[in-house]
């Protein structure tokens, strides 16, 4: 009996818990110009290095900073930013807030943020699915221009 409850304690050690990176606000008006947080958290004993950010379609990116001892770097297709890449070191348990401002689309319901968090084993956790899943995206919830 002992035994059993020993191999279970060893599980639940071995076994990561990892938390979905989010974005604030999860609610914003259609068109308008709004700053958004992506909070990262670097958990399963891993170190974060890097955080790529794909710009969704109608998005348009406004200004992007980096939180001191990080960079960041912009990748565009003709004038647009199309993806954004975070380079930081995030220690394992720890968390990072990474802020960008961006123009929301003008028609729509949500916008999904798909963001890639690639770790110091070279590991990544591609946080690209459906609400519900084992990696959901960041999603912003869209509100018509006339509430919130």
């Amino acid at each position: 009996m002992r035994m059993a409850g020993l191999v279970g304690a060893l599980t639940l050690v071995a076994t990561p818990a990892f938390a979905h990176v989010g974005v604030t606000p999860r609610e914003s008006k259609a068109g308008t110009t709004e700053t958004y947080t992506l909070r990262v958290p670097s958990e399963g004993g891993m170190t974060t290095t890097s955080i790529v950010l794909e710009v969704p379609d109608g998005v348009t990116i406004v200004s992007v900073s980096a939180p001191e001892g990080a960079k960041h770097e912009e990748k565009r297709t003709g004038d647009r930013i199309t993806q954004v890449t975070w380079t930081i070191e995030i220690k394992a348990g720890a968390r990072a807030e990474l802020s960008f401002v961006a123009k929301n689309p003008s028609q729509g319901e949500s916008i999904v943020w798909k963001v890639h968090q690639k770790y110091s084993d070279g590991m990544a956790s591609d946080w690209v699915g459906p609400a519900g899943s084992r990696s959901p995206a960041p999603v912003t919830k869209l509100l018509p221009a006339s509430e919130r």
